[in-house]
Order: C-alpha cells, then structure tokens, then sequence
C-alpha cells in the first residue's frame, strides 16, 4: 500500500472486505518492515493506539470511529440498554488509550451521538449506521485534507526550505497535513528541499516522514533536533510546517514535543510556521494550552529504545512528555481546511464554527 508515485498519497487505515477487522499498517516497525495487523478486538484496538501502532491525530480518529464499528457488530443480538452499556464501557476504555490528541474523543463523541439519536430503532440498524458514520468521519478527513493541502500549497514558493517536525503525512492521517502540501506540490511539478527533524525520542520523523517523502519523490534531509538552529541560521529554511494535536480556543496548540522549540527560533530567525490540521483538532472548550493535558510516556522510550543496550545509566531519572505547548503568540498561523487562520486567534478560530 506504499508503494508511491511521486505526489501520491496511500491508505494507512482501512476495513476489511467483510467489514469485520481494522487493517492498519504498523507504524512502529517501519520503515524496515512493512507489517499489517487486522484488529477487531478490543484490547489489541486499545493497545494500537497506546503503542503507536496507529497514531497522528487524524488517523486515531478514523481508527476510534472503525473501532467502534468492529466492536459493536461483536454484541448488536443485545437489547439496547445492555448495548449502550457494552458500547459506552469500549468507547471510555478506547478514550483513555491517549490524552493529548482531541480527534480521539470527538471521534467516539461522534458515534455515541449516532447512538443516542437512533436509540428507538433496532440495535443491529444502530450498528449499521455506526459503521455510515465511521465511515463518513473517514471521507470527510480525505476531503479535509486535501484542502488543507491546497491552502497549504499557496504559503510555498518552487524550491523553498520547509522545517518539519514528527509525521503529519499519509500515516498520521488520510492524505496529509503539514506534508500533505509537499507531496501535492511535487505532484504538480514543485522542488522542495524538506528538513525533517528526527523526532527523538520515538524517532516518527526519521523512520516515517522521511520514507513518505522519499517515496513520493521529495527531496528530504534527516537532521537530529538539536540542529534546527544552524540549518534556519544557514538561510536554508523558509518556512516551517508543522502539525496540530489540540488546539486551544486561544490558539495555543499541542504537538509533538519539539514543536515549541521549533517555533522559538523561528521566532529568532524571523521565519514563518504554520500549523496545518483539521478543524476537528481546535477544542473551543479549552481556553489555552494550560488547559491541555500532556501525555506522559515511558521513561524507557529515552534510555533504551531503539539502542541494543541501554544509552542512560540505570535508574537515572527521565522525562518524557510526548507533547509540549506551543504559545500562540509564536505561531504566523493555521492551515485549516476552510482556510488559513491569523491572529487574533482567539477571534478568528471562533469565526470557523460560526459559519
């Protein structure tokens, strides 16, 4: 399934030809092994997401909203109050898996919404519309996307440096976001030099980002994080894209740990950043990023990960937030699909749902 042409994006979230099992590429083994799990289980659904399996913000979502599907099909012979029972102790259960990305919950909200409101019919058509609106969640994001691609597109210039952090392509979503535009762009005959920032401590940059961007055909190059600095001081860089995991109402946004960084020397360098996600990723229900709960991980993930031994010494203390907040005041602005948001955010992300 990633097999590409250049400017081509691939599918890393599907439902069997039955409609019985999630297929997901397993992103924790790439880029050297390209292994797919078929999953309708719901401790091995959990467990996708908690281990990174299945991750990037949009992607969860469309994996929350299959999830639910795969399940529910599992027990839909139940009278309907012991249905809604099983089905709100699945959807917490999947809900705790991760904390920080908000497309997680609005997924399950999504379908526990399509529940509730056909509660007076049949549970096994309850569970039919179910899989409409797993699906329909899907397409949408396809759709969301691409546009988010296109307005994306409209900031670059043929040949421009772009800074990115984490993966934000194909395997973090349906089609892309920060690199959506880059991939789009050689599709249409543009030459971007891209830098992505490895990513430590999971590495999503080096072993995911840069194999979407070489297989579509982009020039990339593999820097540790400690080196944005010299390349933006170099003059190599003219804009930095970057993804979104929650967006506060303020414009505060959630992303991979690094992101803030990322956006202070920009700062210092005078070069724009853009975060480029869905609408589904702004929660006009947290003011700012104080608000965002961060996901802490494994202090293992640090000292031991990815090495044959462990690169720490035994028992050090580690630290390890999966995310950081990056202040709104830092950010040049938002690449939704309805558009390209500036400050004032905390006016203009609201005028996005007043429509």
């Amino acid at each position: 399934m990633i097999d590409l042409k250049p400017g081509s994006f691939f599918e890393n979230v599907e439902l069997s030809e039955d409609e019985k099992e999630i297929i997901i590429i397993d992103q924790v083994q790439l880029p050297n092994n390209e292994v797919y799990l078929h999953l309708n289980q719901l401790e091995d659904l959990y467990q996708a997401i908690k281990k990174l399996q299945i991750r990037g913000a949009p992607a969860i979502g469309i994996f929350a909203g299959y999830s639910m599907y795969v399940l529910t099909q599992q027990y839909d012979n139940l009278p309907f109050e012991q249905f809604y029972q099983k089905f709100t102790e699945d959807k917490e259960y999947l809900n705790s898996s991760r904390p920080t990305a908000v497309n997680l919950p609005w997924a399950l909200n999504r379908i526990d919404k399509v529940v509730l409101e056909n509660k007076d019919k049949d549970v096994k058509e309850i569970v039919r519309l179910i899989g409409l609106e797993a699906k329909e969640i899907h397409r949408e994001d396809k759709e969301m996307c691409l546009k988010i691609c296109e307005y994306g597109l409209t900031l670059l210039e043929d040949g421009d440096g772009v800074l990115t952090i984490c993966n934000t392509g194909p395997l973090a979503t349906s089609r892309g976001t920060a690199i959506g535009p880059l991939i789009l762009g050689k599709q249409r005959g543009y030459d971007f030099k891209v830098f992505a920032n490895e990513t430590r401590p999971l590495l999503q940059g080096a072993r995911l980002t840069t194999l979407e961007l070489q297989k579509a055909g982009v020039d990339v190059t593999l820097i540790c994080d400690s080196m944005a600095s010299i390349v933006m001081k170099n003059g190599w860089i003219n804009v930095c894209f970057v993804g979104c995991d929650r967006i506060a109402a303020n414009g505060d946004f959630a992303n991979k740990i690094g992101t803030s960084t990322l956006a202070i020397l920009a700062k210092h360098y005078g070069i724009p950043i853009y975060s480029l996600g869905p609408t589904s990723t702004i929660d006009m229900n947290c003011p700012d990023g104080n608000h965002i709960e961060i996901e802490l991980r494994d202090p293992s993930e640090i000292a031991e990960k990815w090495y044959q031994q462990p690169m720490a010494p035994k028992k050090v203390k580690c630290y390890n937030p999966a995310f950081d907040v990056t202040e709104h005041s830092l950010l040049t602005g938002f690449v939704t699909e309805k558009g390209i948001v500036y400050p004032p955010f905390d006016v203009n992300l609201k005028k996005l749902f007043e429509e």
